[in-house]
């Protein structure tokens, strides 16, 4: 009973700390970006980054104040001061709290709909930092204005310049949508633990920003937990342990081409994505068969 009321005190002090920890930084990147916009000088962009790496580490604050055991293994070639795509499997809305807190990840930062602009904190946080908002053409507008055909790329590598003048990670969940087993069976996924990849936004991404990238990094995320409502289980202070897997994967070994406009390509790109994520798949698996070996073995200890 004494562990559950210390369970939930950390999983509530955790929590409140992530919700002040992201008004506090949010409403002040939200300030400095209109200051930004007044005098558009690279130091106001530099202490921007700044307010943005302290959000970071606010975050990762309160994955250890929770009590989870937060495990990360990066692959070497990955540094602080590069430029990379980052592909995950998304299973939770805390898969963007555990990424940006992975300090040796240079800042995170996300492809938004156009439509999240408007949302305070969030929206108005991505904006000042220069994140790129994405209105894309759908097919019936563009059958109706052929000019519209590529405006999508153009407007985007647009937005995504200032990424040259900061180490970035853009982040991308390839899924499109969280994992649940009534996705999963919906979907006839032929993956064991994730939902079908699609590939066209991450192709995108690889299209408008391309020049400017070192590598690719696979990641897979991993939640140990007795419910699959994972930031509940965080909140409640019952969630163990959290493993991500970062393989960094040379640019030369991604195929690259127009998506939109070669067939062939469309065709070649998903079955690499469909490959990443078959390995993931047994990612999955051997993690989590390690947490519960480790689980085993300490409640055995405990007895003993």
């Amino acid at each position: 009973m004494l562990i559950n009321v210390m369970q939930l005190i950390r999983g509530a002090v955790a929590t409140a700390v992530l919700v002040l920890n992201t008004a506090l930084w949010g409403t002040l990147i939200f300030l400095l970006g209109l200051v930004k916009v007044l005098v558009p000088l690279a130091l106001v962009s530099h202490v921007l980054h700044r307010f943005y790496k302290c959000w970071c580490r606010g975050n990762y604050f309160a994955l250890k104040l929770s009590g989870v055991q937060f495990s990360t293994d990066i692959a070497p070639q990955v540094n602080g001061k590069g430029w990379y795509l980052l592909v995950a499997n998304h299973i939770s809305w805390l898969d963007i709290i555990v990424l940006t807190a992975i300090d040796a990840l240079p800042a995170p930062k996300f492809f938004l709909k156009d439509e999240l602009k408007y949302v305070p904190l969030i929206g108005s946080g991505a904006w000042a930092l220069g994140m790129p908002f994405m209105k894309r053409a759908s097919k019936a507008q563009i059958a109706k204005n052929p000019k519209l055909k590529g405006m999508d790329v153009a407007r985007t590598q647009k937005s995504c310049k200032n990424f040259k003048h900061h180490p970035t990670t853009v982040i991308n969940f390839a899924e499109g949508t969280r994992f649940t087993t009534k996705k999963h069976r919906r979907q006839s996924s032929p993956f064991k633990n994730l939902l079908k990849p699609k590939a066209g936004g991450t192709a995108f991404a690889l299209q408008v920003l391309a020049e400017q990238l070192d590598g690719l990094i696979s990641t897979t995320l991993v939640y140990h937990s007795d419910s699959q409502k994972i930031f509940q289980s965080f909140m409640l202070g019952k969630l163990s342990a959290i493993d991500v897997k970062l393989d960094f994967v040379p640019l030369a070994q991604v195929p690259q081409g127009d998506y939109q406009q070669d067939k062939a390509y469309r065709v070649t790109f998903q079955q690499y994505l469909n490959a990443q994520w078959q390995k993931k798949d047994t990612q999955i698996d051997i993690l989590s068969a390690q947490q519960t070996s480790s689980s085993a073995t300490e409640k055995e200890a405990s007895q003993l």
